[in-house]
């Protein structure tokens, strides 16, 4: 028996947690000061900011849908990565497939790599720091983002992500809003995560289109308000995406859905008669009217290796 499963519950107020023990803290990750360690997927754990960007439902449900959906991933990429709240649920629940995420704010790629080492997925986890938009002048080079480039030398540097690389499975959860538009949290982890300060939902659609093997997957999740509905569609039409599958989220039982879960698939990869096709499923409610966790989502938690 591990020194974690010493010292570790096996159980939380009823519920048995799932999947493998990692090795946890004796990877070597320590808690610090202004972090904290929370349950993430069965007896995986997150490193987040005490006072930084923390995980959300949306990254529950991306990860969910995603991994729903394309059940039989054998690579996976998670673009805008931040903490690796979406891509650590994936991992868990794709113990086969090889990851790599992509991330460009330093702080939050070092917590994702402590979260790594903890959750035991360095050797099929590969966390890269930089702009998945761009090219040299923002991937990082041997760890370092800040190096200046010269243009001569462009040629000689790596991209953060290469051309060539095709995945299963795509996830992410893009930035709702633009940069001038309501009030911005004064943490800038919680900033870049909200706001869209590299990249907008249709960089994600170009970028996921690039890079889906054959018959592969893009989730996300996006607001399902109408002019952002717009915005969505557009995006995934300009890349030669086509929408397969969208279902609505209800954070509170008699209320308009606030964001939608989508499901992506290239057009080339589909007959031409299905290209026009979007199947549009029940919403999911997150709690009902009384104010209790909904008994679906309560199975998606589960689902997840998240007590319900």
């Amino acid at each position: 028996m591990t020194a974690f499963m010493r010292t570790g519950e096996l159980h939380f107020k009823g519920w048995a947690k799932p999947g493998p023990i990692p090795p946890g803290l004796a990877a070597g990750v320590r808690v610090e000061p202004q972090e904290t360690l929370d349950a993430i997927s069965g007896h995986f754990r997150l490193f987040q900011l005490r006072d930084g960007h923390r995980f959300s439902t949306d990254d529950i449900l991306t990860a969910w849908y995603g991994t729903s959906w394309c059940p039989t991933a054998r690579t996976a990429l998670d673009l805008g990565s931040g903490i690796g709240s979406v891509g650590m649920i994936c991992a868990w629940r794709l113990p086969g497939a090889r990851f790599v995420t992509v991330e460009a704010q330093s702080e939050s790629v070092a917590l994702a790599r402590k979260s790594a080492r903890y959750n035991g997925l360095t050797d099929r986890y590969e966390i890269r720091e930089g702009d998945f938009r761009e090219g040299v002048e923002t991937a990082s080079v041997h760890g370092r983002a800040d190096l200046p480039v010269r243009p001569d030398a462009q040629q000689h540097v790596p991209t953060v992500l290469r051309d060539d690389e095709r995945f299963d499975l795509l996830t992410g959860s893009p930035p709702y809003f633009p940069p001038d538009a309501g009030v911005k949290s004064e943490h800038p982890q919680k900033l870049a995560c909200r706001f869209e300060l590299r990249g907008t939902v249709a960089d994600y659609c170009t970028t996921a289109a690039s890079h889906l093997a054959p018959a592969g997957f893009f989730a996300c999740v996006f607001p399902n308000e109408p002019a952002q509905l717009e915005r969505i569609e557009a995006g995934a039409k300009a890349a030669g995406l086509v929408v397969v599958r969208k279902r609505p989220v209800v954070f509170s039982e008699g209320e308009p859905p606030l964001v939608a879960l989508f499901g992506m698939m290239r057009a080339d990869d589909l007959p031409e008669w299905f290209r026009g096709h979007t199947w549009k499923e029940p919403p999911l409610v997150i709690r009902t009217r009384t104010g209790e966790v909904h008994p679906e989502y309560s199975a998606v938690k589960l689902a997840i290796g998240f007590p319900p």
